[in-house]
């Protein structure tokens, strides 16, 4: 896909504030007090915490790499197109894969700013993937040749 300048901005910006905002929530929001009060929310031993807080640190990070690499967009690389949307594909899965007592827990222990991050990168990686998809979908149905054409 061609980056037209607009989806390049958006999408530097989107992944600008979605690396902000992951940040925050893996390194601020996130700890162990609050993996073990979301473990007590769901009724589950609290045991595993470090583990379940290493693991949710991990992806984490994944996410924040994933979206830095929306920045170098750009600089226009055309490669740059799936890694970004399966990126942000992904990270809008976290309103379904993040358990509701994480927010909860989050909610109670750190009021609205508590799930900001969240509701910000997990909701902003849905309406950016679909914004990709309909780029890609618009790019493609007016090209006449292979290349598409700028939108």
């Amino acid at each position: 896909m061609l980056w037209t300048p607009k989806i390049r901005l958006v999408t530097v910006l989107c992944s600008l504030v979605f690396v902000i905002g992951t940040t925050l929530q893996n390194y601020v929001i996130i700890d162990l007090d609050l993996i073990e009060a979301s473990m007590r929310l769901k009724g589950v031993e609290t045991g595993d915490a470090p583990a379940y807080l290493g693991a949710l640190r991990l992806v984490g990070n994944v996410f924040i790499v994933g979206n830095a690499l929306g920045l170098l967009v750009w600089f226009r690389r055309r490669w740059l197109f799936w890694p970004v949307l399966a990126v942000n594909a992904g990270q809008a899965f976290g309103v379904f894969v993040v358990p509701f007592e994480v927010h909860r827990a989050a909610l109670a222990e750190h009021g609205w700013p508590g799930v900001l991050p969240s509701v910000v990168t997990d909701g902003g990686a849905v309406i950016l993937s679909i914004a990709l998809i309909f780029a890609y979908v618009r790019s493609r149905r007016l090209t006449r040749t292979s290349d598409p054409v700028r939108l």
